[in-house]
């Protein structure tokens, strides 16, 4: 799920606490479920093997592409406890289904995979195929009882990977506030957790891309930035994950009340949030949904949006009453 460009200025090389121990700025980057990973922060120490280990363990639960993780063993009947990291997921995305009336739905896996963004092969897509498909739709169809999912038809899947990567920001930033850290930004695959100070009285700043049919995300251009000292930030876009079928044009945001993908003037939605899987969820309904509607959903959820639509060959900014983020370009 792509949107985010960082641009921060290296934090002081070394730093003292008042009285305290000597802070070092440390960056650990990397990759991980399938994207980067760039996470900036002052401590005593590196605590990359900790983020690592919490990596490890978010892998376990919530990866499709484990075979012996939580949500696989679900998608296979496995007979599973569930764990913490899995029924955090659950319990949001039952919250911004609702929120969105079906237009985010954890139970998407069939379409996606049947239209070739998920964790199988895309097939060659029919009305009769797609049909076939939303038979197994529906956020209302799956319960978490007694740590353990009960689905009314066996041939359900989950997919998380709508929630997960803000949900892992969310994760790291625990790690890190665990060990004592007051600075830091954590960014996965572009969405966002900053708190603190990027350098003493600067806040962190971060860039929202502007939309462009650009697949390998080397021509980046920024049509805003934003600057916060605290912030849960994500953004999902339909211009880079996406596939040519003949001279139709197929995105990755499957809406799933119909079983397509959406086609509407909405390029990019960047939603601020209280957590930033929350900020991921309501930012992929936001795609599903198109401007108008996601606004409603934006505003009752008490998060904040950043949307970019397209009207003929320009771009318009759209932003809900309550973004009040300093945006400076």
């Amino acid at each position: 799920m792509p949107g985010l460009t960082l641009l921060v200025v290296i934090l002081l090389l070394l730093v003292f606490r008042p009285g305290g121990k000597e802070l070092h700025d440390y960056h650990n980057q990397g990759k991980v479920f399938g994207t980067y990973y760039s996470i900036r922060y002052l401590a005593p120490q590196d605590l990359e093997q900790d983020i690592l280990q919490a990596f490890d363990r978010f892998d376990r639960s919530l990866s499709m592409f484990n075979p012996e993780s939580v949500i696989s063993a679900v998608n296979q009947n496995r007979d599973t406890v569930t764990d913490a990291y899995f029924e955090q997921m659950f319990r949001e995305a039952m919250h911004v289904s609702q929120l969105s009336h079906g237009a985010f739905d954890i139970t998407v896996a069939p379409l996606v995979n049947l239209w070739g963004f998920g964790f199988k092969h895309r097939e060659d897509v029919t009305d009769q195929k797609v049909d076939s498909a939303r038979s197994l739709i529906g956020y209302r169809r799956v319960q978490l009882i007694d740590h353990h999912v009960r689905k009314d038809d066996p041939r359900i899947m989950l997919d998380a990977s709508a929630v997960a990567k803000g949900q892992a920001c969310d994760v790291i930033a625990a790690v890190l506030r665990e060990h004592g850290v007051e600075h830091y930004l954590v960014d996965i695959g572009g969405e966002v957790v900053a708190h603190g100070e990027r350098s003493p009285g600067e806040p962190w700043r971060i860039g929202i891309t502007t939309p462009t049919d650009d697949l390998t995300g080397t021509n980046d251009q920024l049509q805003d930035i934003v600057a916060s000292r605290d912030i849960c930030m994500a953004t999902s876009g339909n211009y880079r994950n996406f596939y040519y079928d003949g001279s139709q044009r197929r995105s990755h945001t499957i809406d799933p009340r119909t079983g397509y993908p959406v086609q509407h003037t909405l390029l990019s939605a960047t939603v601020v949030a209280e957590t930033c899987m929350r900020a991921d969820a309501l930012a992929t309904a936001s795609m599903v949904l198109g401007a108008d509607s996601a606004l409603v959903m934006i505003n009752e959820a008490g998060a904040k949006a950043y949307f970019i639509v397209s009207e003929g060959d320009t771009l318009r900014v759209i932003t809900s009453k309550n973004w009040d983020l300093t945006s400076q370009k």
